[in-house]
């Protein structure tokens, strides 16, 4: 009766001391080439990722923060030469003024143009020289906003999976391990196992804030851009026509 109650205590003991070899140091320490490259990738991809989602977010929350001062103020400013003057004050990241000041750029490139008698006036009107200006500007702001967005994607897609290779790697490892001793004992396969369970969380854990940030962001980007075509659209009547459209400034406060 002893015996039977001695035995399942000393396996216990032997699971206890088995599980201890399942943490993140002995991990470390058992990595073969393909797990430190499958380990190395994930850390790089987690820290790109957590970059990208701290520059954006600041990026995008003094984007969204100046986007209705700076147009407010271009509507409400009395004179174009005064209000271009506050849009070159602007700071060097701030969209919708570089966009405001292209279009500028374009009007006072034509009128030198159509001064000079160039062919410049003849080939395009002064309607589609700005039609032409805002939507480069627009584009090249845009784009602007997408940086980083690509790496998220990529992170959110491709992390789970690489996280697996490192999973079924420390499976295989476990089945070599049984199969080269006989013994299947958790003692055998604790280390195996718990590579393999480590890499597929670690895996998740660098995909899951790379998805949700992507997501967000997308749905941020996608507001300012409909801002960008606004302003945009705004800029061209008033530029085109020379005189302020009715309506507008009331509307962007």
């Amino acid at each position: 009766m002893m015996f039977l109650q001695t035995a399942p205590a000393q396996g216990s003991t032997s699971n206890a001391e088995a599980m201890k070899h399942m943490g993140f140091g002995d991990l470390i320490h058992n990595f073969d080439a393909l797990g430190w490259i499958v380990f190395i990738t994930l850390v790089v991809m987690s820290f790109a990722s957590w970059y990208f989602i701290i520059a954006n977010a600041i990026r995008n929350a003094m984007v969204r923060s100046r986007a209705e001062k700076v147009i407010a103020n271009f509507w409400s400013t009395a004179s174009t030469q005064e209000a271009i003057r506050e849009l070159e004050a602007q700071p060097k990241g701030e969209p919708f003024s570089k966009i405001a000041l292209d279009a500028a750029s374009a009007v006072a490139h034509h009128q030198q143009a159509t001064a000079a008698g160039g062919r410049l006036a003849e080939s395009l009107s002064r309607s589609e020289f700005i039609d032409r200006a805002l939507r480069q500007a627009v584009a090249r702001e845009s784009l602007r906003l997408e940086g980083g967005m690509t790496l998220l994607a990529t992170t959110g897609s491709a992390a789970p999976f690489i996280g697996l290779l490192g999973t079924v790697w420390g499976i295989y490892h476990a089945l070599i391990k049984i199969s080269a001793s006989g013994n299947a004992s958790m003692e055998a396969v604790a280390g195996p196992v718990g590579e393999a369970l480590i890499m597929t969380a670690f895996g998740l854990f660098v995909a899951i804030p790379a998805v949700l940030a992507y997501n967000f962001f997308s749905r941020s980007n996608r507001m300012t851009y409909a801002q960008f075509d606004e302003f945009a659209h705004d800029l061209h009547d008033f530029f085109a026509t020379g005189s302020r459209v009715e309506g507008v400034a009331p509307t962007q406060k």
